[in-house]
């Protein structure tokens, strides 16, 4: 059966979303080109050199799997009108990609970001971060990379920063996989309907198959050894190579009470580790992706956490 396309249509719907909220695509060569970074960002014309756009800048950072147009479409909008906005495809998803060594770690990841930041946003503007999922990881050091003079705020939603082996076994009997790509890297209808239902809370009662095969021939068939290799980097868990530190930024983290892919229990742990200036939000009625299930919630915890009312001064 010939494909319909529907995700083709679903992307450019997602993209006019992002176009609508004022943003501009831009791709940013980085290490004398070695690497390019596909990002949608405020318009050039708003750049603090002009001294006319006042808001405060956030980065968006998406989560593994479909790109960023997809994961924050919800967003962007509301965000927009508050925030200059940066929103960019991690490496090895969308746009985005480099000629380094394989196996890239969500520590790698952040200096990317951190190098667009930087030319899309330079200094002395400061920058709050949000991050979900995998993006969550990379938000993380992000913020510990460039410290609080650069980073004023950091949002980690549904990112377990204190994930180890034991998480990734636990997830793995829940999906019924027997590796962490088979359940991130879908090739089969089955198999997308299994990480839809671990997703979401409340999933779609039923997809055609059909359907399922365009997406997966879409979201899950560019670049598939690179992000298995990315799966392979990421140092979270590993004790020589990474250690959860408290943050000098305030951190809002954010999770849905229906997680099936970090369990609401993580949550605790990870604000707990965070330290005293994080503080958690539990978005009930939710999953995994929580700015997909309810954006309203999602949406007004960011806005309030990074833009907080001003101290009455009776």
């Amino acid at each position: 059966m010939p494909t319909l396309g529907i995700a083709r249509l679903l992307d450019a719907s997602f993209r006019r979303r992002f176009a609508a909220a004022g943003l501009v695509e831009a791709s940013v060569p980085l290490d004398g080109g070695a690497t390019t970074v596909h990002c949608w960002r405020f318009p050039p014309s708003a750049d603090d050199g002009g001294g006319e756009d006042a808001r405060p800048v956030l980065v968006l950072l998406h989560g593994f799997g479909p790109p960023a147009t997809w994961q924050w479409r919800r967003q962007v909008g509301p965000l927009s009108r508050r925030f200059r906005l940066i929103v960019p495809d991690l490496l090895f998803f969308g746009g985005s990609s480099t000629s380094s060594a394989p196996g890239v770690s969500e520590a790698q990841q952040a200096e990317a970001v951190a190098k667009v930041v930087a030319a899309v946003a330079p200094a002395p503007a400061r920058v709050s971060v949000a991050g979900t999922s995998y993006g969550g990881f990379v938000a993380y050091h992000v913020a510990r990379l460039l410290g609080p003079g650069a980073v004023e705020r950091v949002v980690v939603a549904s990112s377990d920063l204190l994930k180890a082996d034991a998480d990734d076994q636990a997830l793995l009997r829940r999906a019924g996989a027997e590796r962490v790509e088979d359940v991130m890297l879908p090739r089969s209808p089955d198999r997308l309907r299994r990480l839809v239902q671990l997703a979401y809370h409340r999933p779609r009662r039923f997809t055609p198959g059909f359907v399922l095969r365009d997406l997966i021939q879409y979201l899950y068939s560019d670049k598939v050894e690179e992000k298995k290799e990315l799966i392979k980097g990421i140092t979270l868990g590993n004790k020589d190579k990474f250690q959860l530190t408290p943050l000098p930024q305030q951190v809002l983290v954010l999770w849905g009470e229906h997680d099936q892919i970090f369990p609401v229990e993580k949550a605790f742990e990870v604000a707990r580790e965070l330290g005293a200036n994080a503080r958690l939000e539990v978005l009930e009625d939710t999953g995994h992706m929580p700015q997909e299930e309810d954006p309203k919630r999602f949406n007004e915890a960011i806005l309030n956490f990074l833009l907080p009312a001003p101290e009455s001064s009776l």
